[in-house]
């Protein structure tokens, strides 16, 4: 099918040999005066690197033509096996380009001296993401590393690819629903999020805002979605108990970790101090987006970052999404990072009736 080694070689000697002639190299070059040797250096110096070359790219475009023909076969005579494979394919395509940029956004970071905070949005949330996702992925990579294991962990990615694979080896499909699910997880701790915060605003000593914060949790648990106004009103709660990020009790911590696909069961001072950490990353993911502008956020980038801070985007339209995100960052754009805590309420205060009336989710 492809050409031997010997074969390419010969025929790139010859062409190169046919261009010495027409500079009147050939002549010196083939003289009996010549050693043998002087005529092999010379072969060597004008040929073997561009020989190498050619035969690189031979071999590629061999391979690549090798494997369209592969594709088109599987494509043909697998459908079904052929769109898990092309799936797979470009996920690690996607897979490598953030590997290229997260080095391309740490070596950033190294030489200019640039914290993580004062990345720009689209870098912040790479960083973001990619630590997640690979977060998820070490667990498969560590049952594949026995002797034939990866037989095995093809087979459970086949079956359980929600549960194994991060997002890149999803397809459209798979990203609608399994991000649905995941959403459906959420939205069963919002009842009990509203609840403990009725509860645990009781203990608030400032008596107006106590009722306040008691109207608005009402408010949301009929129906109705809140107005920004309403929740910057009570503010003056999550700043120290019983509502701050590390006074709140360890019950409606436990509740909030699923809002951020954090597991709830860890002891109360690590709950406490993952969430503070998820918190205030996203306040300063929020700080970022508001320097560049929501509106520069194309339709993807625009539902990914509704659906991080708590709103089911895949099933409301783009301008909902852009209304929405408006709204949270009017929230959160006048927050100190003593308020935080307030921030991952809003995930249930701002998204549970949007964009009106009862529970769309």
């Amino acid at each position: 099918m492809a050409l031997s080694c010997a074969g390419l070689c010969s025929h790139l000697s010859l062409v190169r040999l046919c261009g010495f002639r027409t500079n009147g190299i050939t002549a010196g070059l083939y003289s009996p005066y010549v050693s043998s040797q002087s005529r092999l250096s010379l072969c060597r110096h004008y040929s073997s690197s561009k020989v190498r070359r050619g035969f690189g790219r031979h071999v590629v475009s061999r391979l690549q033509w090798a494997n369209s023909k592969y594709e088109s076969f599987l494509k043909r005579r697998f459908p079904r096996f052929y769109q898990l494979y092309h799936t797979f394919v470009e996920g690690f395509k996607l897979l490598f380009q953030d590997a290229k940029d997260v080095r391309r956004i740490k070596t950033k970071m190294f030489t200019d001296g640039i914290k993580a905070q004062d990345l720009p949005y689209r870098d912040m949330e790479k960083l973001r993401q990619v630590r997640r996702d690979m977060i998820k992925a070490i667990p498969l990579v560590m049952i594949s590393i026995p002797p034939f294991a990866n037989y095995l962990v093809f087979v459970l990615m086949y079956l359980f690819p929600r549960q194994l694979l991060i997002p890149h080896f999803w397809n459209p499909k798979q990203v609608v629903e399994f991000r649905g699910v995941y959403h459906s997880h959420r939205v069963q701790h919002h009842w009990a999020v509203l609840k403990g915060l009725e509860y645990t605003s009781r203990q608030a000593k400032d008596g107006h805002l106590q009722s306040r914060l008691k109207d608005l949790c009402t408010k949301v648990q009929s129906g109705t979605h809140p107005q920004v106004s309403e929740i910057h009103a009570v503010r003056g709660l999550f700043s120290g108990p019983p509502l701050g990020i590390k006074r709140m009790h360890v019950e409606q911590m436990r509740h909030i970790c699923p809002l951020l696909f954090l597991t709830p069961r860890l002891p109360g001072f690590l709950i406490g101090s993952r969430l503070s950490s998820h918190a205030l990353e996203l306040l300063h993911l929020d700080r970022a987006l508001s320097r560049l502008g929501p509106h520069q956020l194309n339709d993807s980038e625009l539902r990914q970052a509704c659906y991080i801070r708590g709103l089911n985007s895949d099933s409301l339209g783009v301008n909902q999404c852009r209304e929405w995100l408006s709204q949270w960052l009017q929230v959160s754009s006048s927050l100190k990072e003593s308020e935080v805590s307030l921030l991952l309420h809003s995930m249930v205060l701002l998204s549970a009736n949007y964009p009106n009336g009862p529970n769309r989710h």
